[in-house]
């Protein structure tokens, strides 16, 4: 029984905060463009993980992306600005994504 608890809350803590990020992006409006594992409008978060595995400043420079938009980066249709997401919910976001594989 103990270790059953146990396990269920290794999952529980391991699961939990990417249903929250998952809630955080439905809530701000990225889910409308993006997917976890398909191309919707924009890219999927996997496919953006992977683009930036091993890059040392990946989450800061997609926490400014999510902010301001961008374009060019995965085609014509660019990503508008998103004035709806703070520094600190951008930079979750960016985390969350990154950690998509």
């Amino acid at each position: 029984m103990k270790r059953a608890l146990l396990m269920f809350a290794a999952c529980t803590a391991v699961t939990l905060p990417a249903w929250a990020d998952m809630n955080l992006a439905r809530s701000k409006n990225c889910m409308a463009c993006h997917a976890v594992d398909k191309k919707l409008v924009g890219p999927s978060y996997k496919d953006i993980a992977a683009r930036y595995a091993g890059n040392a400043t990946a989450a800061d420079t997609l926490a400014t992306k999510i902010m301001r938009g961008g374009s060019g980066v995965w085609g014509a249709i660019p990503m508008p600005a998103n004035p709806q997401v703070s520094a600190a919910e951008a930079k979750t976001l960016a985390t969350w994504i990154l950690s998509t594989k």
